[in-house]
């Protein structure tokens, strides 16, 4: 579980943008060095010689799409912009009722 107190002197919506933009870098070398692994693997197992193809490509192709997800949750649609229009449309909701 990870540690979401802000510390003391930071405003807490940026670094909780700033949390999710890090977590995203570290995902991407992760998903990278692990990509080049599955490859040598592949490679050194001999999988290139006999014209099949090649394994790699399913697990790069399901943790990209995670990865494609994550970028998109930390820098397309920062968390806290979300939250603040969600509180916003809530309370034009309750003001018209």
């Amino acid at each position: 579980m990870e540690n979401k107190i802000t510390p003391a002197g930071k405003d807490s919506q940026l670094w909780e943008i700033a949390h999710q933009r890090a977590s995203f870098k570290r995902h991407l070398v992760t998903y990278l060095i692990m990509s080049v692994f599955f490859w040598v693997v592949w490679y050194f197992s001999g999988g290139y010689e006999f014209n099949s193809f090649p394994w790699p490509v399913w697990p790069m192709l399901g943790w990209g799409i995670g990865v494609a997800f994550h970028y998109v949750n930390a820098y397309v649609i920062p968390k806290s912009n979300a939250t603040e229009r969600e509180y916003e449309k809530l309370v034009k909701e309750q003001q018209t009722k």
